[in-house]
């Protein structure tokens, strides 16, 4: 027998799953691995309490099993809340499979996957996210049923970057009118971080609006390729966060407000399309509150692509969809309000309005 000395730090001295505050009361935690497809997956389900678990796939190339956990946890609570304070009766999951999509991610692994999703017999309902394209869950759909975001000849809703980026563009008008006066966004200067899918469609938004859009990203050919279709400029500073800006807008992976960043942020409202923006929801908000920066929740108002996969399921139409994503300005007015009127950070407000709407609905059963 041998004895290795686990890493403390890696295990979280040795509560890596429970002990953890990612992990926040989560219903079950599925992990999934399979040497013929190398794949190795986590799906996390949070709550089901609304409804079944739904929320998309990401494919990342984690530098760690503690990273992608983690990731996974603070995902599937996000989803939890989104539909809660969307008004949908879905509970929130997520899955993460750890690798390159570029260059792991085959047919045969999404079918893998796809067999482990219809395991879970429908608690679970998985869609596209970071890494995944439409196609990628029409090949899930060959071998389970529990799944949203496939392509409309199969009868699905299609990609829905397009309805997300939506959604974070109302949500950020609503924050504009809060902070500014108005909702117009002409003459604003904002800064887009991260032009995948929804990125790119939120930046067509904002510079048909008017605004003055500087964008950033780890890839070089794309922002060329952004800037000379929307006539946007390239941001070549060092710190970004640094700069002089109205909006900030935070499209990548979350976690970029924190304590660093906030101590330079000179943005005026922080509206975007990343998950968990907050490195640390309570600390980070309340910073954000103290310095007079109006945060527009980050799961109220990216929630346009749980809705654009929701109609799926409900068989709404394209009209209703986009009644649905266009009403989170309402839902964000009123949010950035009751913050005010309670003294409470906007992301506290939302998660009590969520959180309230879980609590009548366990009283119901």
């Amino acid at each position: 027998m041998t004895s290795e000395q686990i890493s403390a730090k890696e295990l979280k001295k040795v509560a890596p799953v429970f002990g953890q505050l990612s992990f926040d009361d989560h219903e079950q935690v599925v992990f999934c691995q399979d040497k013929d497809t190398g794949l190795k997956a986590i799906i996390g389900i949070h709550n089901t309490v609304l409804g079944p678990a739904l929320g998309g796939t990401r494919m990342w190339n984690y530098q760690s099993e503690w990273e992608a956990l983690n990731d996974v946890l603070r995902l599937s609570r996000g989803m939890t809340f989104k539909s809660a304070v969307t008004g949908l009766n879905l509970g929130g999951g997520k899955a993460v499979i750890i690798g390159d999509a570029k260059t792991q991610k085959t047919p045969e692994l999404m079918r893998r996957f796809g067999r482990f999703v219809d395991s879970l017999s429908g608690k679970y309902i998985t869609a596209e996210d970071v890494g995944m394209e439409t196609s990628d869950m029409d090949i899930v759909n060959e071998v389970t049923k529990h799944v949203c975001g496939i392509s409309e000849s199969r009868g699905g809703t299609g990609n829905p970057s397009p309805i997300t980026a939506h959604g974070v563009y109302m949500g950020m008008k609503a924050a504009a009118k809060y902070k500014f006066g108005t909702e117009n966004l002409e003459g604003k200067t904002i800064y887009v971080q991260g032009i995948g899918h929804v990125g790119e469609a939120l930046v067509e938004r904002i510079a048909k609006e008017g605004a003055n859009v500087f964008v950033t990203d780890i890839n070089q050919e794309r922002l060329e390729e952004v800037s000379k279709k929307y006539g946007v400029k390239i941001y070549t500073g060092n710190d970004l966060y640094a700069e002089t800006m109205d909006i900030y807008a935070p499209c990548a992976l979350g976690a970029t407000i924190n304590d660093e960043t906030i101590a330079k942020l000179q943005a005026a409202v922080i509206s975007g399309a990343a998950n968990n923006q907050l490195e640390n929801e309570v600390i980070h908000g309340q910073m954000l509150k103290d310095k007079g920066i109006v945060y527009a929740p980050d799961f109220l108002i990216n929630a346009g692509g749980i809705i654009n996969v929701y109609a799926e399921i409900e068989k709404w139409s394209k009209a209703q969809i986009m009644d649905k994503t266009e009403n989170i300005f309402n839902t964000t007015l009123d949010i950035l309000t009751r913050a005010e009127q309670e003294s409470i950070t906007t992301h506290q407000a939302a998660l009590r309005v969520a959180q309230n709407r879980i609590d009548e609905r366990k009283k119901e059963k």
